[in-house]
């Protein structure tokens, strides 16, 4: 049976989306607590990171192609850049990640002075790694795949032997 690694993407994200409104739904807050967990500037700067990486790395080429396979037909060595590519990106989304957070936390350190502002700005500090946690969820089912494909093509080199 073929898989379609974007229906996979596009069905954990609909998982992710569920289990997030019903958690919200069940707890005391209701829709309304939606809006704490949106930051632009966070999401951008994960982004601004990731992708000009990959560019500069010369891995963004293979990262897309990470959504076709399965569908395309690719190399064994096609398929190993693709790994290595997804790999690339999630270790820098990890970092971008982590570089948020600490510019964040600095930022709450230089406003100490207003002790109102502490738990709104603490929360942003999550939201980067919140972030990173949903960019992972979606690139590790990428990796996964182009592996097993990868393995699949290994062990079909070996049966011609």
């Amino acid at each position: 049976m073929k898989k379609n690694i974007r229906l996979i993407i596009i069905g954990e994200l609909l998982l992710f989306v569920v289990i997030f409104a019903l958690n919200l739904l069940m707890g005391s807050w209701g829709l309304s607590s939606v809006a704490w967990f949106l930051d632009l500037p966070s999401l951008l700067l994960i982004v601004l990171i990731l992708i000009p990486g990959l560019i500069i790395m010369r891995e963004w080429k293979d990262f897309v192609k990470a959504f076709s396979v399965g569908i395309k037909p690719y190399s064994l060595l096609e398929l190993k850049n693709i790994v290595e590519a997804v790999g690339a990106a999630q270790k820098l989304t990890v970092y971008a990640a982590l570089f948020a957070i600490i510019i964040s936390g600095v930022l709450l350190m230089g406003r100490l002075d207003d002790p109102s502002t502490i738990g709104p700005n603490l929360a942003i500090c999550f939201l980067s790694g919140f972030y990173a946690v949903i960019i992972e969820f979606l690139l590790l089912p990428l990796r996964l795949n182009a592996e097993r494909k990868m393995n699949e093509e290994m062990d079909m080199g070996d049966d011609e032997d």
